[in-house]
């Protein structure tokens, strides 16, 4: 991605008013429901998890923008996308302010839940594995939680 590309991505970030692609959050289940399709309320709503490599956005390596399905928020640019081999796209990090982070004592076992800051929808999990020089992160997210954008030529 283009530094240009980068700063228009960041800057729809932090204005969210301008940001035209933001979808208005819908106030009960039931929207929710006629929103989104009957998976991505599984993942979305109910904090489902989608089978391991099945996603769309696995192997994608275009350059562009991930956000979140159920209302558009900014998440991930593309440069901070790598292939873990986990069977869910990855990244290093996510844009400033796009998630917030929960803990998640389910299935008996201690995680970290990433939600979407916009709408608090489940997105996935973070875990302390990944790339040392990038800073250990590693977002594993569901690919029916994301949208992804191609920036704009």
């Amino acid at each position: 991605m283009s530094s240009s590309d980068s700063q228009k991505f960041r800057a729809l970030q932090t204005d969210q008013e301008q940001d035209v692609d933001l979808k208005p959050l819908p106030a009960s289940d039931s929207e929710w429901r006629a929103r989104l399709t009957p998976a991505e309320f599984d993942v979305l709503r109910r904090a489902g998890t989608e089978r391991p490599f099945t996603g769309k956005f696995v192997d994608t390596d275009d350059e562009g923008i991930y956000r979140c399905a159920a209302c558009g928020n900014q998440l991930f640019e593309s440069d901070a996308k790598f292939h873990s081999g986990c069977g869910w796209p990855s990244f290093t990090t996510a844009l400033p302010g796009a998630t917030i982070e929960i803990e998640d004592y389910s299935h008996g076992m201690f995680r970290t839940e990433v939600r979407c800051a916009r709408c608090q929808s489940h997105l996935g999990h973070i875990f302390n594995d990944g790339p040392r020089e990038a800073g250990g992160m590693r977002y594993c997210m569901n690919s029916v939680a994301l949208d992804f954008e191609k920036p704009k030529r």
